[in-house]
């Protein structure tokens, strides 16, 4: 659990974006809304919501976009459909996929589709991973950037052969692209170019955006359609979605314009973690703003730092760390956001000399 009031005191914190409190969020959106003039939807009805569905899919470049009211909800239910629409035969994920990490087994338990896993988990997929596989596939299923190894991605020769293979194998292709706008700026490619050749894209409204939660998925108007469907059938048709989607309609324009900033300073961040080599960095290249950190302590370790720091020196380092693979070692994952993008070269490279001391 995190110590939020210990964090406010804090003036050097190096993840994500600066945290609202729910009463300034609900100003900011109340602002918003008496701006544009908003008006709730109903059951997903309403122009506001119609036009961003409209406006997240033409980014993607596909016909039609649906919001959902969660990630969890939306995959699952566009690689069913897939599974279904060829026979019932099984999808291929990542070992780190987060149907498989996250998700508590529901594609399993709730009857959805079955799955291979498929590659190594401490890389990205090839094309040899899925040609690999025996089986006939009905869908193939890629996070761009995979959150679980620290945001790496295939390289773009590979993404290209992966998307002709799925094509020829007459798979489904589908794309966990919950950080995708944060893959753009590393790829340097729009993210219709990324999204071009897969069947279905699935984007978080909460995460690299700030919103309040909430996701879409893009396809062809038919899939939408069927998954809109599907979406109600599991307790997805809330009556208004009008607060998610005004939360991440607010600010959307400007985190997108933001990304290329947020990824060059991971970059600068990637170079100045070369003078604590005590700190290991996954990636060894960045490809999006989020890296993990590789620590040679343990996880209870870590955390008394990060008290210790926090407390003594005013820094917060991470939030959550997990036990590293080796004994004594640990690991966090640093999104890079705001907080980092307004600190000042000297208090960044500051801070990490004060923590690679403390891992000493």
């Amino acid at each position: 659990m995190l110590d939020a009031e210990l964090i406010r005191r804090c003036h050097t914190v190096f993840p994500g974006h600066r945290a609202r409190t729910p009463a300034e969020t609900f100003a900011a959106m109340a602002a918003w809304c008496e701006q544009n003039g908003v008006q709730h939807d109903v059951y997903g009805n309403g122009d506001l919501i119609e036009s961003f569905e409209d406006k997240v899919a033409a980014l993607l470049g596909f016909p039609a976009a649906v919001f959902c009211i969660s990630g969890t909800m939306a995959q699952v239910t566009a690689l069913r459909l897939a599974c279904e629409d060829r026979g019932g035969r099984p999808a291929a994920l990542h070992p780190t996929s987060h149907i498989f990490v996250h998700e508590r087994s529901n594609y399993q338990l709730l009857g959805h589709f079955d799955a291979l896993q498929v590659g190594d988990r401490n890389r990205p997929w090839d094309v040899a991973d899925l040609e690999a596989v025996p089986d006939r596939l009905a869908a193939i299923g890629i996070e761009i950037p995979m959150r679980e190894i620290g945001g790496q991605v295939a390289s773009w020769e590979e993404l290209e052969a992966i998307k002709l293979h799925a094509r020829s194998r007459g798979a489904h292709l589908h794309m966990d692209g919950a950080r995708l706008w944060e893959a753009a700026a590393g790829y340097g490619r729009s993210v219709a170019e990324i999204a071009a050749g897969f069947d279905s894209v699935y984007v978080s409204l909460y995460k690299g955006i700030g919103g309040l939660g909430g996701a879409m998925l893009a396809g062809s108007r038919e899939f939408v359609e069927r998954a809109a469907e599907w979406f109600r059938r599991q307790g997805g048709n809330v009556v208004h979605r009008s607060p998610y989607v005004v939360a991440a309609s607010m600010q959307f324009d400007a985190r997108l314009a933001a990304m290329p900033d947020y990824f060059r300073r991971t970059q600068f961040l990637h170079e100045a973690l070369r003078d604590h080599p005590l700190i290991r960095v996954n990636p060894a290249t960045p490809a999006a703003n989020m890296l993990h950190l590789h620590l040679p302590v343990s996880r209870e370790r870590a955390l008394a730092i990060r008290a210790e720091l926090a407390e003594r020196h005013g820094i917060w380092l991470f939030n959550r760390v997990s036990n590293g693979v080796l004994p004594d070692t640990s690991y966090f994952e640093l999104y890079v956001g705001d907080n980092l993008l307004d600190m000042p070269d000297d208090r960044l490279r500051e801070a990490l000399a004060i923590f690679a001391r403390a891992l000493t």
